[in-house]
């Protein structure tokens, strides 16, 4: 290796010491305050260190959240509320496949690291959008129909030179930044047999990968693991539900869950409470905090005799960072009936708490309610109602629970049919909210929403077809006709809340057509960005909500932007395209959206001149052939559609336009049914349905779609007021 004398002043050395000139240039650009992790052998050169003092450089957005802490508060203020109306497109990349993007890229050092759908990651230049590398780590795409929500991928974590992914089959792998080569892969799937996937983002912390599963709604038990960022091997688990109780639980969690679970039908169905997304991090403290998610089954009754409150379903848990040993939790929805999870981001920061600096955590789950709790102890300090709440009366601060209101949300105790406001998708989702130090205020991507459900009379089995919801109840019913989803979809709208934490209220808010609004950053200066499911970025003032700039994003947009600098120029990034849960399961609401899957990373600077990319012209809507199945038929093939087929392709068979919308099915297509659904279409991720359906079921599928077609045919007019664009 090259080496050069470096004259070092000392009383004992009369001759000049060598030191290599690698190592001297890395003492130079030390010295410069240049990132340490610049050189060309080392890209990603991230550790906890760095994370923590992330201010120091504040172009680098290290982790997901940008800090622990998960505030997604930039200090960059180059572009700042007097300038950013002169943002432009700086430059684009088209992803793979198009379908639901929620990726928040990494950028370290002038490289910018993210996911697209599948799980495929992506190395580009950050200040131009070329790529360096890709890496798909070749999902298994049978396994597709197992994913509740879309094949999406919440992006990546880096950690000394490694890349880390969670893959949506279930593996978490590690690749070499520089080459993009897979380093070592791992199997996290606790049970095989169970349908578990990935879609969040992993956390490095202490030099451990931590990640979560997804399943709930297919019926597994959730927990947690964490494995050596260097090597691969597992350092701990944490559940989040009991197992057997004819077992001696795992650990002093388990054996403090076990009390508030009853009988023994969970254990079939899995319990549920599965870690899908949020993480932070207090290095202070050591804890890592986990958001835990709903039960499995959804209704108390057929879970847990409904009794108990079945810990740690919706609840926000610390653990010990280097060991997974339980501190604390709170609950914030005891016994979960309705998909409230608490794997919403969550944030912590330094409050003022009754004239007190207070270290807490801030979390806006799906249930309403937002949430001030101390993050050492897990005491509630403060939650209030963020939108309409029906399920519930308020929150009773002596014991912190939410007080139920069992004649508007109990629909196993009299077994009538509920409207519940929040619905399955909450008042805020998995779209990350931010917290900006300066207005002390959160910026939350937040849902109106209401949905019906059902108690069911009799206990249900499980469904021995792994690509099917295992939810116990009945949910999500909607009206087939077009004038009817109309009237559905007006009542199902977004907001964006900038809510203040202290006085527990909101300063501002902004309206949105419908919800799944994007994830928000907010930055020094004085600046809100998100986008919208509509198909737009925007930029607000942090302060008041005045829109300062607008440009069309050519999708619906669900990520939360980031920004970064590279050689003095500052730039936003937005994650856009469209797809997820809204799209699939409830497409024909979605459609008001009018935006089409189409997914590029967009990114801009002052004065940017780029060119956006648009999606080509639909096709048109080919004529349906004859419907010659009886009514009979077409009924039951109605009721096997929205059982089996509906989580991906729509309910009652309009599809949010990610997916094919099966009322539109060419001639070949009608001809070629029975075969697609026995053999599958492994690219797009459909698994085969022979285990599931006879033929005789696939013919009366078929004729329930036929008609729906003709259905399309007849409303037409109406359904222009849901088209895409």
């Amino acid at each position: 290796m090259t080496q050069i004398g470096l004259a070092v002043p000392t009383a004992s050395r009369s001759a000049p010491l060598r030191v290599p000139l690698k190592t001297l240039f890395v003492v130079l650009a030390l010295t410069l305050n240049a990132a340490p992790g610049w050189a060309e052998d080392m890209p990603a050169n991230v550790d906890g260190k760095r994370i923590i003092a992330a201010d120091q450089e504040p172009g680098n957005w290290m982790s997901t959240g940008r800090t622990y802490d998960e505030q997604r508060y930039s200090p960059l203020k180059k572009i700042s509320d007097q300038n950013v109306g002169q943002l432009g497109l700086a430059w684009s990349y088209k992803l793979d496949l198009d379908r639901g993007v929620e990726a928040t890229p990494i950028v370290v050092d002038g490289v910018m690291y993210t996911t697209g759908p599948f799980s495929v990651v992506y190395a580009l230049d950050a200040r131009d959008g070329k790529l360096i590398w890709k890496y798909d780590p070749k999902s298994d795409r049978n396994r597709a129909g197992e994913a509740c929500c879309d094949a999406v991928n919440r992006g990546v974590a880096v950690w000394k030179g490694k890349v880390y992914v969670g893959v949506l089959d279930g593996r978490l792998e590690a690749i070499d930044a520089k080459t993009g080569q897979r380093v070592w892969s791992v199997d996290t799937r606790a049970d095989h047999t169970r349908s578990y996937t990935i879609t969040g983002a992993p956390r490095v912390v202490n030099g451990k990968v931590v990640i979560g599963n997804g399943g709930a709604e297919f019926g597994v038990r959730g927990y947690v693991t964490a494995y050596d960022a260097e090597t691969g091997k597992q350092a701990w688990r944490f559940f989040t539900v009991p197992g057997d109780p004819k077992l001696p639980p795992e650990d002093k969690a388990m054996a403090i869950a076990a009390k508030t679970w009853h009988g023994d039908a969970y254990v079939a169905q899995g319990g549920g409470g599965t870690a899908w997304d949020s993480f932070a991090f207090d290095p202070d403290l050591n804890l890592l905090y986990i958001g835990v998610g709903n039960g499995s089954l959804w209704d108390p009754k057929w879970r847990s005799q409904a009794k108990g409150d079945n810990l740690f379903l919706s609840s926000i848990v610390a653990v010990n960072a280097d060991t997974g040993e339980y501190a604390w939790h709170y609950q914030t929805t005891p016994g979960d009936a309705w998909d409230y999870t608490a794997t919403q981001h969550m944030i912590l920061a330094e409050l003022p708490i009754n004239g007190k600096p207070r270290k807490v955590l801030m979390q806006a789950p799906k249930n309403g309610f937002f949430y001030v709790i101390d993050r050492a102890t897990g005491e509630l300090l403060s939650a209030k109602g963020i939108v309409p709440q029906s399920w519930t009366k308020g929150m009773d601060m002596k014991t912190g629970r939410p007080i139920v209101d069992d004649e508007n949300a109990a629909y196993w105790k009299d077994g009538k049919r509920k409207l519940v406001t929040p619905a399955f998708w909450g008042a805020h989702d998995w779209q990350p909210m931010s917290y900006n130090p300066n207005t002390g205020l959160v910026y939350i991507p937040a849902h109106i929403m209401s949905a019906y459900y059902e108690h069911i009379p009799e206990a249900p089995k499980r469904n021995p077809f792994k690509s099917m919801y295992q939810l116990g109840l009945r949910t999500g019913m909607m009206p087939e006709d077009a004038d009817g989803l109309l009237e559905m979809a007006k009542g199902w709208s977004g907001k964006l809340i900038a809510w203040d934490p202290v006085k527990q209220q909101p300063a501002w808010e902004v309206p949105y057509v419908t919800i799944f609004n994007g994830g928000t950053l907010s930055t020094a200066g004085n600046l809100v960005f998100e986008g919208s499911a509509d198909g737009r970025v925007i930029a607000y003032a942090a302060d008041t909500g005045k829109k300062l700039w607008e440009q069309p994003a050519a999708s619906g947009v669900m990520a939360a932007p980031i920004t970064y600098s590279v050689d003095g120029e500052q730039y936003v990034t937005f994650m856009a395209g469209w797809g997820g849960a809204f799209s699939t399961f409830a497409g024909a609401l979605s459609l008001r959206a009018g935006v089409r899957p189409f997914s590029q990373v967009l990114t801009y600077k002052l004065g940017g001149t780029a060119k956006l990319n648009e999606p080509a012209p639909l096709a048109d809507t080919p004529k349906p052939p004859p419907l010659t199945g009886e009514t009979a038929a077409v009924d039951a093939g109605g009721k096997l559609y929205d059982g089996y087929c509906s989580q991906c392709h729509g309910i009652h068979a309009v599809s949010g336009g990610v997916l094919p919308d099966l009322r539109k099915l060419t001639p070949e297509k009608h001809q070629m049914f029975l075969g697609i659904l026995f053999g599958g279409r492994v690219p797009d991720g459909m698994p085969s349905f022979a285990d599931a359906f006879t033929p005789a079921q696939v013919e009366q599928i078929h004729q329930y779609l036929i008609k729906r077609a003709h259905d399309l045919q007849q409303e037409g007019g109406v359904w222009k007021t849901f088209s895409a664009k």
